[in-house]
């Protein structure tokens, strides 16, 4: 039988915004009736878990009402970010700690029908922590251990925007030293699809290296064009895929009617001002 899958991303949950909390809910609503067989969150599942538990807390309140079988891995506002010059909230054991207090391991391994499901917590590969080389050494034994299914990897963020071979260090993709290790190690496997969060854009397209990435966009807001170039769809709203006992899949982002297109760049009073692009 076809499992449904639901992917939703950075739906920034805290009792401190009403309106995106106004947006999950309505999404919540959609997915207590399409009833999916996994609910999977791929990041900034909370509005400032790096630093407020409480953030983290409802959130997790958030998806257990929906009475679904759910999984989520870490973002950057949830555990923080790569620790480069300049970043306010950097993944720390302290902030790991406080996510695997509130909602448990930050990766995953779920076995379905015809698929191995596998969730890596892209906040921590840049850092010096021991889970970081812990969760590779993890990937390593999910991917020898197959069995001859279909692999799909979830994660916060994307690998690239075009080209894996990209070198330089960006706000929005994993840094390049632990994406070529990645990368080295996901290739003899081959993976149907990577899905990602974080840009709050949707696209869907194969990249350099043949994998094919699928970004989510968020529930909550888009990065408007005066703060974020546009290399996708900005829209709000969640992703299906449908994954086929042989391997084989569909994926198309469901846009809900309702859900409100707040743009973050309008909202400095949430993470401040945003740096606006160059003219």
């Amino acid at each position: 039988m076809t499992f449904r899958l639901a992917q939703i991303s950075d739906t920034h949950l805290s009792d401190r915004v009403p309106g995106f909390r106004a947006n999950y809910d309505l999404l919540a609503g959609h997915l207590r009736d399409m009833r999916p067989d996994l609910v999977i969150n791929t990041g900034d599942i909370s509005l400032d878990g790096a630093d407020r538990a409480e953030d983290l807390a409802l959130a997790r309140e958030a998806h257990n009402e929906l009475g679904l079988d759910w999984l989520a891995v870490p973002g950057n506002h949830d555990i923080g970010d790569d620790p480069l010059p300049g970043c306010r909230q950097p993944a720390s054991a302290e902030r790991l700690a406080r996510w695997r207090a509130q909602l448990g391991p930050d990766t995953f391994v779920r076995d379905i029908p015809g698929w191995r499901l596998i969730g890596l917590d892209t906040q921590i590969t840049s850092t010096n922590l021991p889970e970081a080389e812990e969760q590779m050494e993890m990937l390593v034994e999910a991917l020898h251990g197959t069995a001859g299914r279909a692999v799909a990897v979830f994660m916060h963020k994307p690998f690239c925007q075009e080209r894996m071979d990209e070198t330089d260090s960006t706000y929005w993709c994993i840094q390049p030293r632990p994406r070529h290790r990645l990368v080295d190690l996901l290739l003899p496997q081959r993976p149907a699809f990577i899905a990602s969060g974080h840009v709050h854009q949707w696209r869907d397209r194969g990249v350099s290296e043949g994998l094919r990435q699928i970004w989510a966009p968020s529930a909550a807001f888009i990065v408007g064009d005066a703060y974020q170039e546009t290399v996708g769809e900005k829209s709000v709203g969640f992703v299906e895929h449908l994954l086929h006992p042989d391997g084989s899949f569909e994926t198309r982002m469901i846009p809900l009617p309702g859900l409100v297109r707040h743009d973050i760049g309008e909202m400095p009073e949430i993470y401040g001002p945003q740096k606006r692009l160059a003219a």
